[in-house]
């Protein structure tokens, strides 16, 4: 990609073209500046770009340095920005990440080490723990945890980056802060059945437990306003 002072993502395109790597650190903004052919004050507006992206870190003392990709930070402002505009939007991450953690699930429940399998019965025993105490709690940290260690040893930056965000997304909506007992009692019913097929290494009955229990989600009454009828699905938020 060639660098134009035209472009919006003179930048970017120089990231690209230097083959940047994690940890690398870039020039001064004045002398970044110069090798763009842009002013300080535009070449701080993009810079502002790409540390909302996750692509750099700015620092007063340290200057700006490369960081590792991650696909995380520029979905969480996607995410947000569809939420903003039509709450119905959670359903359709709702189902991509329910479609994502049952076709990698495979892949990903082999990688686990004996530590993974020791965290995730921790995690089940912890939920218990909240759910039969007095007063109850909702479990929630456990519930996000477990689901995200399950897939925590892919690696691939795109699928972490999805589940990541629906449970910031699950959270932004209310949903961790009140559940029914019954179901919340039902949810890690299945939770157990998973991590006890996933320590004796049955993946296949692991993998029906999770695509049964993803299924609850859609009887919470709370979720009922984040799901329009199919016909006025996407035009809710005009």
């Amino acid at each position: 990609m060639a660098i134009n002072g035209n472009e919006p993502t003179d930048f970017l395109t120089y990231l690209v073209e230097r083959g940047a790597k994690p940890g690398e650190r870039l020039p001064a903004t004045l002398d970044l500046a110069r090798t763009l052919g842009v002013s300080t004050a535009k070449l701080r507006e993009q810079l502002e770009v790409a540390q909302a992206l996750g692509l750099v870190e700015i620092r007063p003392k340290t200057g700006i340095r490369v960081l590792a990709f991650d696909f995380t930070p520029s979905l969480r402002l996607a995410a947000r920005f569809a939420l903003a505009q039509n709450a119905y939007h959670f359903e359709d991450i709702g189902r991509l990440r329910n479609h994502i953690e049952a076709a990698f699930w495979f892949e990903a429940v082999p990688l686990l080490q004996p530590e993974d399998h020791l965290r995730l019965k921790n995690l089940v025993d912890s939920a218990w723990v909240r759910l039969d105490g007095d007063p109850i709690q909702i479990p929630h940290t456990e519930h996000r945890d477990l689901h995200l260690a399950i897939f925590s040893r892919l690696e691939n930056p795109f699928v972490r980056g999805i589940l990541e965000v629906y449970w910031e997304a699950y959270e932004a909506v209310g949903l961790s802060l009140y559940a029914d007992y019954a179901y919340l009692k039902e949810v890690w019913e299945y939770h157990q059945t998973m991590v006890e097929a996933i320590v004796r290494g049955d993946l296949a009955a692991g993998h029906q437990a999770l695509v049964a229990h993803t299924g609850l989600l859609r009887s919470r009454p709370e979720l009922a306003r984040f799901v329009a009828p199919a016909e006025s699905h996407r035009s809710v938020s005009s």
